[in-house]
C-alpha cells in the first residue's frame, strides 16, 4: 500500500537531493535502491529529471537575488519539485503544492527557507497557474 503523498513529497525531496550530492541523475539514484519509492515519488523526481532545464529557467526568473546555482541544496531540490509539480500535475491543487512546499522546507531547511520557498512559488503560480477569471 502506498503512503501519504505528503510521504512521496517528503522522499521525492529526498531522492532529489541526494542525487544532487552525489552528482548523479535523479533516475540513476532511483535504479540503484534496492525498493522502488511510492510511485508519485517516482514520478516527481522523473519528472524533476526531464524537465531540469525549464524549471531551472522558471526558477531563475522567479527567484528574484538568487541564481539556482547558490541557493541552498535543499532548497532548490524543493523548488524544483514543487516547480514540477505546478508544471506537470494540473491534478494536484496549486495550494497544496505551495503549502506541503513550505512545510517541508520549514522541517528540512531553516524558518527564511519556508518564507523563500513561499515567495517563489507564490509567483511561479501566477504565472503557470493564473486564476480562472470569475
Amino acid at each position: 500500500m502506498s503512503g501519504s503523498r505528503r510521504q512521496a513529497r517528503e522522499r521525492a525531496l529526498g531522492l532529489l537531493y541526494e542525487a544532487e550530492l552525489k552528482g548523479e541523475p535523479p533516475s540513476g539514484v532511483i535504479a540503484g535502491l534496492p525498493v522502488v519509492p511510492d510511485p508519485y515519488a517516482v514520478a516527481i523526481v522523473e519528472g524533476v529529471e526531464v524537465n531540469a532545464a525549464e524549471i531551472d529557467r522558471l526558477l531563475g526568473e522567479h527567484a528574484i537575488g538568487w541564481a539556482v546555482e547558490r541557493m541552498p541544496a535543499v532548497d532548490r531540490s524543493l523548488l524544483r519539485l514543487a516547480t514540477f509539480e505546478l508544471l506537470g500535475r494540473p491534478d494536484t491543487p496549486t495550494g497544496v503544492v505551495i503549502s506541503e512546499a513550505v512545510d517541508l522546507a520549514k522541517e528540512y531547511s531553516t524558518e527564511e527557507s519556508g518564507r523563500f520557498v513561499n515567495g517563489v512559488l507564490a509567483a511561479l503560480a501566477d504565472r503557470l497557474r493564473p486564476a480562472a477569471p470569475s
